[in-house]
């Protein structure tokens, strides 16, 4: 249930991270000095958290509709495999998620 709900959640997460994704592009054609000021707006801590939990957000979703793919197949339901494919499915968000950011350091 807490996943189902973290999925949800995750879904209104990215739609909110499209209209700072919208900000961004509309930055960037709006020349050097206003893309400039965004980028050092989210360089900051709250911008960074905003841009982690972003990525955090698309990993988890992603993840999650992977696992609700393999449920369209009828596999998977059994208490003991849908406890395990949660906790996969966390691991992987936060592993990739992790990854990301530690590329683009």
């Amino acid at each position: 249930m807490t996943l189902s709900i973290l999925h949800r959640a995750t879904g209104v997460a990215m739609s909110i991270g499209l209209i700072v994704l919208a900000a961004w592009l509309a930055n960037a054609a709006a020349g050097p000095e206003a893309y400039d000021r965004f980028a050092a707006m989210m360089a900051t801590p709250i911008g960074r958290v905003v841009l982690i939990g972003w990525s955090f957000s698309f990993s988890y979703h992603l993840a999650n509709g992977i696992r609700h793919l393999v449920w369209d197949t009828g596999r998977g339901f059994e208490k003991r495999q849908a406890n395990a494919s949660a906790w996969f499915v966390l691991i992987v968000a936060i592993v990739v998620t992790g990854a990301f950011w530690m590329v683009l350091a």
